[in-house]
């Protein structure tokens, strides 16, 4: 089975989503199934029309600026580019299946290609974009732009062969879109447990280098995004100092929230009592985990939060640390509350620091705790379990055009 996945960027840039197509294509491959990978303008100003990451090799198609900047022109133009190299690369590699992942500007060119030459199209769908543009502030919910998104969508979910998604909140969404259900799977978000290693004692030259020496740490590693809930998380802590004076802030990573942060916590005080590391090198990251006593996922509740299932609670329990977490819907389709982590309340202050505080009194639940995260993605979420939900709908197509 030859697969050609069109994608929006990849590694080497680090994001969730580069991570989790990485971990899909080595598995696709561990299965023995041939896969090629071409991603978008988005990617970035690539000279290379070909590059080698990691042990994948990707296709690429150069970024192009701007004709006319004028709304929808651009991303037009960022299509059709697409399509001209989709084109170029079916031709070149033959591909059974081409695999379109989100945003919707991908899919869009994927299908006009298969189209044309006779292939089946998936696409797969992680977020939806006008969501996560609703997040950012370049659009709000119910505008023209944020309408003609999700009708473009709508569109290409129902064109495609199959539909693939993360989790079921996506799921349901989509199928409340007229899809018939049959015609969706989900691909959970997981983790490869051979790639994390059980939580270490932290290093006493990286404790002193940020302070922590005598603290108890709670953090969060990762992007700086608004939906993240870090605002509460800063609000948080005087209210955790009252009755914990040691508590301290470790933030790691950087974002388009990083300065608001900032100022958030010269505006209250806090300066002595939080550490910005800035973004890390992903080799380093698990360094910095150890660091941690308590990791804080406050996602605010919006839609994107109430549908998305996120990395980083799976990796967390991989690598057998604590954590507590909002009830937003995609924390609660991962995580289950007293047994693999803690939820509370989403956009509440008090009860995100009332979980913390009941975390830092209940040592003697932290090994169950640690325990049952990591049995979780051992035997449930793992990516071998994941990628194996794509064979039958890939089969199912590839019975079709063989009819």
């Amino acid at each position: 089975m030859r697969i050609l996945h069109v994608l929006d960027h990849s590694i080497p840039l680090h994001s969730g989503y580069t991570f989790r197509t990485a971990a899909l294509l080595r598995e696709q491959r561990a299965r023995g199934w041939e896969t090629f990978h071409l991603t978008s303008p988005k990617h970035g100003a690539e000279k290379q029309l070909e590059e080698n990451v990691d042990g994948l090799h990707f296709f690429r198609t150069p970024a192009q600026p701007p004709r006319v900047k004028l709304p929808l022109l651009g991303e037009l133009q960022l299509m059709n580019a697409l399509a001209h190299r989709l084109q170029a690369v079916v031709d070149q590699v033959r591909p059974d299946i081409i695999h379109a992942h989100s945003p919707v500007l991908n899919a869009l060119p994927a299908l006009k290609v298969g189209r044309r030459n006779g292939i089946p199209v998936v696409y797969e769908i992680r977020a939806f974009w006008e969501d996560a543009a609703v997040d950012h502030g370049s659009t709000r919910e119910g505008s023209l732009r944020y309408r003609a998104t999700r009708a473009l969508e709508t569109r290409a979910i129902r064109q495609a062969g199959h539909v693939f998604t993360i989790c079921e909140g996506l799921r349901r969404d989509i199928v409340a879109r007229g899809v018939p259900s049959a015609k969706v799977t989900v691909i959970p978000n997981a983790v490869d447990v051979d790639g994390f290693q059980m939580a270490q004692a932290p290093e006493p030259a990286l404790q002193a280098r940020w302070g922590l020496q005598g603290r108890t740490v709670v953090g969060f590693i990762g992007s700086f995004y608004a939906y993240e809930g870090l605002d509460l998380l800063v609000s948080a802590l005087p209210l955790l100092l009252k009755s914990r004076p040691d508590i301290f802030l470790l933030l790691v990573g950087g974002g388009p929230q990083d300065a608001a942060l900032k100022a958030q916590v010269q505006a209250l005080g806090l300066g002595d009592h939080v550490a910005f590391t800035g973004r890390v090198p992903h080799a380093e990251v698990n360094r910095y985990y150890d660091l941690i006593d308590v990791l804080a996922y406050p996602r605010h509740s919006m839609r994107l939060t109430e549908l998305v299932t996120p990395l980083k609670p799976l990796e967390a329990m991989a690598q057998g640390h604590l954590f507590v977490a909002s009830d937003v819907g995609g924390h609660r389709e991962l995580i289950r509350h007293g047994e693999t982590g803690w939820l509370f309340k989403a956009d509440n202050v008090g009860e995100l620091s009332d979980a913390i505080l009941d975390m830092l009194q209940n040592r003697a639940r932290w090994p169950e705790l640690r325990a049952n995260g990591r049995q979780f993605v051992e035997s449930v979420r793992n990516w071998r379990n994941s990628v194996a939900n794509y064979e039958a709908p890939y089969k199912a197509l590839l019975s079709k055009g063989t009819q």
